[in-house]
């Protein structure tokens, strides 16, 4: 489980790729960082019933939801999670087919993934996510599966020319990677929503899970999602 840092600047006002290193860097202000320093506390002083736990976390704030299986569905599983997280990564790649295979691709839940980005490599491989799939949710999946596949080698590596080359697989041109990487106003949202779910939600590590409306911290068996959606579909 990865917790929330704030070392590398997660209250950005600029995307850029910087001039030695050619990757995406931030320049983060005094009062941002404040901000930072104080809000994992804000969150701690908000006392919410359930069903009001519930109606926050199935709003969607800056970014519409990328979702899969219905909307009415009686079960519905949030994810939240950074893309340069191992854990996260290693969800997708073994637990979460089984739930697809086993529940959202037969209509009985509802799975949606919200960006939790704990650093400036993650936002990027986020936004370049939602840059390719647009608003196509089943496009969205296969890139992040994609982006957690190759996890080590895009994030370990040169992550500008990783993403590059991700994109153009993706049918972007270089120019368009580039100038996804560099789009403020996409970064704002990404950042806006990740501040919601630390201060509103007090989420702060990946992955993390709200099955309605309950929080599950951390990385989970397909057997403890099991249990847990089955409970909720008798009742």
């Amino acid at each position: 489980m990865y917790r929330f840092k704030l070392a590398e600047g997660i209250f950005p006002q600029a995307l850029r790729k910087s001039r030695q290193s050619r990757e995406p860097t931030l320049i983060l202000t005094r009062r941002a960082f404040t901000a930072a320093l104080s809000l994992t506390g804000l969150g701690l002083l908000a006392g919410f019933s359930p069903l009001r736990l519930i109606a926050d976390v199935a709003k969607p704030v800056s970014l519409p939801d990328m979702a899969l299986g219905p909307a009415d569905a009686a079960v519905t599983i949030t994810e939240f999670a950074s893309m340069t997280c191992p854990h996260c990564a290693a969800f997708t790649e073994k637990v979460f087919p089984k739930i697809k295979s086993e529940y959202i691709d037969t209509n009985k839940i509802r799975f949606v993934f919200r960006e939790f980005p704990l650093d400036i490599k993650a936002a990027a491989g986020s936004m370049l996510a939602r840059c390719i799939a647009k608003d196509d949710a089943g496009k969205y999946f296969a890139v992040i599966d994609l982006l957690f596949r190759q996890q080590e080698g895009w994030v370990m590596k040169n992550t500008t020319e990783a993403l590059v080359r991700i994109g153009k697989q993706a049918g972007l041109s270089q120019q368009q990677v580039e100038a996804c990487l560099q789009d403020q106003a996409l970064l704002n949202k990404l950042e806006a929503d990740r501040k919601y779910a630390n201060d509103v939600l007090k989420v702060n590590s990946t992955p993390t899970f709200f099955i309605n409306g309950e929080m599950v911290k951390g990385e989970q068996s397909f057997e403890e999602f099991d249990k847990r959606i089955k409970s909720l579909l008798k009742s």
